[in-house]
């Protein structure tokens, strides 16, 4: 019913739903009226109840009204009473404030006059002692009317005011003028010893009269003392040349002697005349050099400067620099033999005159690159250890040090001499003899050597330490050199600065090291691995726990790993090498496996268990146990097991054949299943039904998700019995004893056609390590991989091509070559603990 769509009629036929209920539409009806006179009483009284209650809402408001008119009246009261109570009391302390003001201004003027009483009288005073002379009276009263004048600045609009103030200035200037005409006469007459007292009071006069005063009396009396040095040593070529710079400082010292003895006493400590006197002679001798030097290099009979003489001069300017900085500052200077740190104040004294020689120390840096082109050529006539000397497993080649050490004094000379483009060229010296070291000494120390007879002289292994402990050496003490010479620049030549590369190709000779300490396992272990090759597989009846020559190559391996890692003094090295050397013998363990073919499936099954074998003699050859290294050579030698699990498999039925070669070797390749059917012995006419059923399998849709190419059989070439690494360097590894670098044409540098070839090979194939990882996949299809080093082989014929065959590289690729795999040795190594490369204890290091 409160609805405002009420229907009437739907509420009728709810109470009266048939006929028979009409009878009480009179009863309904009384209801109705009922209802309609309690709802008329409750409106009404509703009504009232509003009505009642507005009027009081009415009558509150206006009650609030009158009681806010009633405030404002108020607060109008009392802001007139405020009013008024200020009035009155301005009123009552105006006259106060009119007597304050009369007397402070009775003060003020009481003061002036009284200043200028004293300004007045103090001025006629200063006037006739000026007049006489007495300069320490003079000095206290010229203070006082420099101090009494500066009150009057503010009064110079007054005719009086100003005319004092100009008498007091023209009085300033008289007495300078006087003080420096009696100095003048003074020194003109040689009276100094009869008239010091008198000059010494003048100085104080100076003082008083300011910095400009002051100043100017101390450029005269170094003008006056340097007057008879710049006559003899400008005027006179012989004189003045670089030969007699002796006889200058020697002038000078005597100058500053007559000084301490005669003249001292006259200024005042604080003036610091001497020192005034040393800045103004080596001003002057710096700009004589200037014209000297570059008058030698004009000279018109094409004869250049003399090193040997510029180098004399410049000790001697230095060494009088230094005299100079001990005189007047009381703080050494860096020696030749010792390096400050670049966050010194650097001494005022520092290069006052020796900068004149600095655009000229090209001609040092010059000499000191003739000297170290002259030493290379003896180290490389030198062996590695002199003959008289035990062989230690820490040994570095004497040469090394004795470079280093030629480096370290001649940064030291050059960075007391110049810390600027100088130092750039000599650290670009440095680098330039550094690549040279690398490749003309220590690569020719452990390449293979012509003796006119087969086979060619190899390294001993001896040899081979001392290299790689050189070549860590000369890395570690290469960073340390870099960060000195950075030290010491300047700071915007900071990024000329480079021995990264230098470094890296140090790296490059640390990993060939490796590499040949490697080689002479492998070379060692060719009679088994022909052994192994020479055996029946395929007419194997029976397996046992290991072939025979396991047997034989175990003992080998363990004999010289053990030989050569009692001389790696470090755990970095000796984890290199064992990585190394498992990498190799995996991957000739895989390629003499396939040259042994046909293999029956007991020939597989025994290979398998040599495979098992040698891994677990592997895994102890470094010492203590490595768990990462354990891995490693699991996941390397786990690239076996997949294909002799597959050949295990008997090619009838041949359902199981296919099957076994989804599981294990688990790829699409259907030129790596007839691979593996080569290695079973298969015949052809017998291959074609075996490729249809693979085909066939392959594409069933379990199989959808296996790739199209195995890592573990794609890089193997089976064919005439032969098997190389298509990315491996693993071809004809037979015969490998034959294919190192020779040095038959390295009369100064070494042929990088081999070193770089598989340096290169192994970068674009990924390497993470030293070798080329192309073999080191898991049965599961991805690299087996891990971050352990293998060094590239640098050292061993690539692709099966004899190193006699190659021709002499160029040494920017031979440097960059080194570089490459200095980066990569470095940054694998990295991980093996410690930092790479530290000092050696008890090496030499740039100080």
């Amino acid at each position: 019913m409160e609805t405002a769509d009420y229907n009437p009629l739907d509420h009728l036929n709810a109470i009266f739903p048939h006929p028979s209920t009409l009878k009480s539409v009179r009863e309904a009806s009384d209801r109705l009226r009922t209802h309609q006179l309690a709802l008329d009483i409750e409106i009404d009284e509703l009504v009232a109840a509003q009505a009642k209650s507005d009027l009081g809402s009415l009558e509150r408001i206006q009650a609030a009204r009158d009681e806010l008119a009633e405030l404002f009246q108020k607060i109008d009261g009392v802001r007139e009473r405020a009013m008024q109570t200020e009035q009155t009391i301005t009123e009552m302390t105006a006259d106060i404030k009119r007597l304050d003001h009369t007397k402070r201004n009775l003060t003020l003027s009481m003061t002036a006059l009284k200043r200028l009483q004293m300004l007045t009288t103090a001025y006629e005073q200063l006037r006739g002692l000026s007049s006489s002379r007495q300069y320490r009276e003079c000095a206290q009263l010229l203070q006082a009317v420099i101090q009494l004048m500066a009150h009057f600045k503010s009064y110079r609009s007054i005719d009086q005011i100003a005319t004092l103030s100009r008498n007091v200035s023209d009085l300033q200037r008289e007495l300078l003028e006087q003080v420096c005409e009696d100095f003048e006469v003074t020194f003109a007459k040689s009276e100094v010893p009869q008239r010091r007292g008198m000059l010494a009071e003048a100085c104080l006069v100076m003082d008083a009269l300011g910095d400009n005063a002051r100043s100017r009396l101390v450029v005269w009396y170094c003008n006056t003392q340097l007057r008879e040095y710049r006559q003899v040593f400008r005027g006179n070529d012989e004189a003045g040349s670089l030969d007699n710079i002796s006889r200058r400082y020697s002038w000078f010292k005597r100058m500053i002697k007559t000084y301490d003895d005669q003249h001292a006493a006259i200024f005042p400590l604080s003036w610091r005349v001497d020192e005034s006197l040393a800045n103004a002679f080596c001003e002057g001798t710096r700009e004589d050099f200037k014209g000297i030097l570059s008058r030698s290099t004009r000279r018109a009979d094409g004869q250049t400067l003399d090193v040997h003489i510029l180098l004399s001069c410049l000790q001697e300017t230095l060494d009088f620099e230094h005299s100079l900085e001990r005189k007047f500052t009381n703080t050494s200077r860096i020696s030749m033999d010792t390096l400050t740190s670049n966050d010194e104040k650097s001494p005022p004294f520092d290069h006052t005159i020796s900068e004149a020689f600095e655009p000229y120390l090209s001609v040092w840096v010059e000499a000191q690159d003739k000297q170290l082109s002259a030493m290379l050529p003896k180290y490389r006539q030198q062996p590695p250890k002199p003959p008289d000397e035990e062989f230690s497993s820490q040994m570095v080649i004497p040469s090394s040090t004795e470079l280093f050490s030629f480096y370290r004094l001649t940064f030291a000379q050059c960075a007391k001499l110049s810390t600027g483009a100088r130092l750039v060229e000599l650290s670009k010296v440095f680098a330039k003899y550094l690549d040279q070291y690398a490749q003309q000494i220590l690569f020719y120390y452990i390449s293979e050597r012509p003796t006119g007879q087969t086979p060619s002289k190899t390294p001993i292994i001896e040899d081979l330490i001392l290299v790689l402990n050189t070549a860590d050496y000369c890395f570690s003490t290469c960073t340390q050199l870099e960060e000195k010479i950075k030290g010491r620049i300047d700071e915007p030549l900071k990024e000329a600065v480079d021995l990264q590369s230098q470094s890296d190709a140090f790296m490059g000779i640390a990993s060939a090291c490796i590499r040949s300490l490697v080689r002479k396992i492998e070379i060692d272990l060719e009679p088994s691995w022909r052994e192994m090759r020479n055996t029946g597989w395929s007419k194997l009846q029976s397996v046992n726990d290991q072939s025979s020559y396991v047997g034989d190559m175990l003992e080998k391996i363990k004999a010289r790993a053990a030989e050569i890692l009692a001389m790696l003094n470090k755990q970095q090295y000796a984890r290199a090498f064992c990585d190394n050397l498992v990498e190799l013998l995996a991957n000739a363990f895989i390629s003499s496996m396939v040259q042994c073919r046909p293999i029956s499936e007991v020939g597989a099954e025994q290979m398998l268990l040599d495979s098992y074998a040698l891994t677990q003699a592997f895994s102890s050859l470094l010492s203590p146990s490595n768990p990462t290294y354990t891995k490693r050579v699991t996941n390397i030698m786990s690239r076996v097991s997949p294909i002799l699990k597959t050949l295990q498999v008997r090619p009838l039925p041949p359902e199981a054949l296919v099957q076994a070669y989804l599981i294990h070797i688990a790829d699409k390749s259907d030129a790596n299943f007839k691979k593996v059917l080569d290695l079973k012995g298969v015949a052809k006419k017998d291959q074609a039904g075996l490729l249809e059923l693979f085909i066939a399998h392959k594409t069933a849709k379990r199989h959808e998700g296996l790739p199209m190419y195995s890592a573990v059989l794609t890089p193997l070439v089976v064919a005439s019995g032969l098997a190389s690494g298509g990315a491996t360097g693993l071809a004809s590894l037979g015969a490998s004893a034959g294919n190192t670098l020779s040095a038959a044409n390295l009369p100064a540098r070494f042929d990088p056609s081999t070193f770089g070839t598989a340096l290169m090979t192994a970068a674009r194939d990924g390497v993470d390590r030293f070798g080329s990882p192309a073999l080191g996949i898991s049965a599961s299809g991805t690299a087996a991989g891990s971050r352990t080093a293998s060094p590239p082989p640098a050292l061993q014929g690539h692709n099966g091509e004899g190193a006699g065959n190659l021709g002499v590289g160029t040494s920017t690729n031979v440097n960059q070559n080194l570089k490459n795999i200095g980066k990569f040795f470095k940054r694998d190594l990295s991980g093996f603990g410690g930092r790479f490369g530290g000092a050696r204890a008890g090496s030499d290091e740039v100080k």
